[in-house]
């Protein structure tokens, strides 16, 4: 039947690999546990961060060294004083305007050098922002290029505005 050095070697090789089982079984209950407290740290860590971020209003976060203050999205809670006194300028002289109105505009407003293009480009963005987070809206106009009365047409008869043109 079986030989008996076979039958000592399966034994022998069956006690290992209890002993590896049973090693293994208490890593994992380990791991586990500090699994759970991990997803419990987690859990209170963002708990606090959203307070903090509800009773702070607009954060201020680190660039290049320095802080700058982020800029909330329009809702209904959030006053205009939450915004940075630089954007509250902004939004003040679009207000003036009382209606469409181009960056040069509110360049000008602000007492910026609107000769130069390049000094215009950090307020384009500022303006950007603010519509992207509510608080302006974009219109369109005759030189934008989704103006439906632009013309679309190049030389080669594409239009280049139309899904896969070039």
């Amino acid at each position: 039947m079986v030989d008996p050095e076979v039958h000592e070697r399966i034994t022998a090789r069956r006690a290992e690999l209890d002993e590896l089982e049973e090693e293994l079984v208490k890593q994992l209950s380990e791991v586990r546990d500090e699994l759970a407290v991990a997803v419990r740290v987690w859990q209170r860590m963002s708990e606090q961060l959203a307070d903090e971020r509800a009773t702070a209003g607009s954060p201020v976060v680190q660039v290049a060294g320095r802080a700058v203050r982020l800029v909330p999205d329009r809702a209904s809670g959030v006053a205009e004083s939450a915004l940075p006194a630089d954007y509250q300028r902004i939004l003040a002289a679009v207000r003036q305007a009382s209606g469409p109105v181009a960056t040069r505009a509110v360049g000008e407003a602000l007492g910026l050098d609107t000769g130069v293009r390049g000094k215009l480009e950090p307020l384009r963005g500022k303006l950007t922002k603010l519509a992207d987070r509510g608080w302006l809206h974009k219109r369109v106009t005759a030189s934008s290029p989704c103006a439906p009365n632009r013309r679309t047409r190049r030389a080669g008869g594409r239009n280049r505005w139309a899904p896969g043109g070039s």
